[in-house]
């Protein structure tokens, strides 16, 4: 398993930006695809954004699409969520994720390990 630590939450004003990192430790970074999922108060745990192990392979969810950018800096074993033109309805406890197989990386599911969240609040 990776151990994975967020950082980077806050409050913004909607309109704003905000850049997640993660911070991974354990089994090799370069070789774990990277997710970062979000959940709101009473609602499930949903899918933003996920990058393969080459920087190549990127997804992301149609709610962020062209508003949210993910990168992975394997010498720093760090992925990031850049998040711009953020919106009220982006409130989340922000989780990062870590794949070992690579697949189904749009579902919970596909990781096989899980940081604490970061809290991300954006105002109106």
């Amino acid at each position: 398993q990776v151990q994975l630590v967020e950082s980077g939450g806050g409050l913004v004003q909607a309109g704003g930006s905000l850049r997640l990192s993660c911070a991974a430790s354990g089994r090799a970074f370069s070789t774990s695809a990277m997710g970062w999922f979000r959940q709101a108060p009473g609602k499930e745990r949903e899918f933003v954004a996920a990058m393969g192990w080459s920087r190549s392979s990127t997804h992301y969810a149609d709610s962020v699409k062209g508003r949210f950018t993910i990168s992975r800096d394997n010498a720093k074993t760090t992925v990031y969520l850049q998040m711009d033109s953020l919106k009220p309805e982006d409130t989340a406890v922000y989780y990062c994720a870590a794949s070992g197989s690579g697949r189904f990386l749009y579902t919970t599911f596909g990781y096989d390990s899980w940081g604490q969240g970061t809290q991300v609040t954006v105002s109106s």
